[in-house]
């Protein structure tokens, strides 16, 4: 739920609508298992494109735009994206300790 309201906080133009993957519902109207929903962070766009882990929060952080668009531009270099892949893997198996 932190990263939801962080990500309204930010977002000042309404782009984006973070939902926190406990909301009833949720993952199956997005085509998810309640398990996969609550693994990682997910970004499903109005297309249905998704994106999982690293690069949901990438994609968020170029969508909120300026300096946020620029920290979030450098998962699409590999390897920062490998760093970020790793680095989300292990911080999200810790999620509840967070």
């Amino acid at each position: 739920m932190g990263l939801a309201r962080w990500v309204q906080r930010q977002d000042r133009a309404g782009r984006i609508d973070p939902r926190p993957h406990q909301e009833p519902g949720l993952a199956e109207r997005l085509g998810l298992s309640p398990a996969e929903a609550g693994r990682a962070v997910w970004v499903v766009e109005p297309g249905g494109r998704r994106y999982e882990g690293a690069g949901a929060i990438s994609r968020t952080l170029r969508a909120l735009g300026g300096l946020w668009a620029l920290l979030g531009s450098f998962y699409l270099l590999r390897p920062f994206r490998w760093l970020e892949d790793a680095y989300y893997k292990r911080v999200s198996r810790r999620r509840a300790w967070w």
